[in-house]
C-alpha cells in the first residue's frame, strides 16, 4: 500500500445465525482459504484487510459476531462504532436456512437499535448447497427493500462465488460516501 494518500479506517460487523458461514465468508475474503470443519465462534473474532482505491489506503476490521444465543448480553458492546453491517444467512433447504432468513430482520433490528441507520449488506450464503435455478430472488429483494438495505448477494464460503464482489460493494460504499463528507 502506498504512503500518500488518505488512511481510512471502518468497523463492519458481520452478524446472522450461528452456522451460516460468517468465519468462513471472512476468511474466504481475507485469506482466500476455506475449511470444511465448523468451528463455533466464541464471543467475537477480528479480522483485518487492507486494501488501496484511488491511492488511499483503506483498512476494514471485520467483527464476526458469534450467532448463538449464549452470546446476545455481549453484542451491543461489539457493535459499538460499527461503520457496516453484513448480515448472513442460509441459503440451506432445512431448519437452519428457513430460521436464518427468518431472523434477517431480527439482527437487523439489533444493529439499528446500536448503530442507527448504517449501510447494511445481505449475504445469501451457501448457494453451493442448493439447486441456484430455484433462488427466490423476489422474496430476497423484497427483504432488501423493506429494510433499505443496500443490496444483497448470492454466496459460497466453499466455492467463492460472489464473495469478493460482495466483501468489495460494502468497502466501495464506505469509501465513496467518507469521500462525499
Amino acid at each position: 500500500m502506498s504512503n500518500s494518500g488518505k488512511k481510512l479506517r471502518f468497523k463492519v460487523t458481520v452478524i446472522g445465525d450461528g452456522r451460516v458461514g460468517k468465519t468462513s465468508l471472512i476468511k474466504k475474503f481475507t485469506l482466500g482459504t476455506f475449511e470444511m470443519d465448523y468451528v463455533e465462534t466464541m464471543g467475537a473474532q477480528f479480522s483485518k484487510y487492507d486494501k488501496e482505491i484511488n491511492g488511499d489506503n483503506v483498512r476494514l476490521l471485520f467483527w464476526d459476531i458469534a450467532g448463538q444465543r449464549d452470546f446476545d448480553f455481549l453484542r451491543p458492546s461489539f457493535y459499538r462504532e460499527s461503520n457496516a453491517s453484513i448480515i448472513v444467512y442460509s441459503l440451506e433447504e432445512n431448519q437452519l436456512g428457513t430460521r436464518s432468513f427468518e431472523h434477517i430482520v431480527d439482527w437487523y433490528q439489533d444493529i439499528k437499535r446500536f448503530c442507527g441507520d448504517i449501510p447494511t449488506v445481505l449475504f445469501a450464503n451457501k448457494i453451493d448447497l442448493i439447486d441456484e435455478a430455484i433462488l427466490e430472488h423476489s422474496k430476497i429483494q423484497e427483504v432488501v427493500n423493506k429494510n433499505n438495505f443496500i443490496g444483497y448477494y448470492v454466496t459460497s464460503a466453499k466455492t467463492g462465488q460472489g464473495v469478493y464482489q460482495a466483501f468489495n460493494a460494502i468497502i466501495e460504499e464506505l469509501y465513496y460516501k467518507s469521500k462525499a463528507i
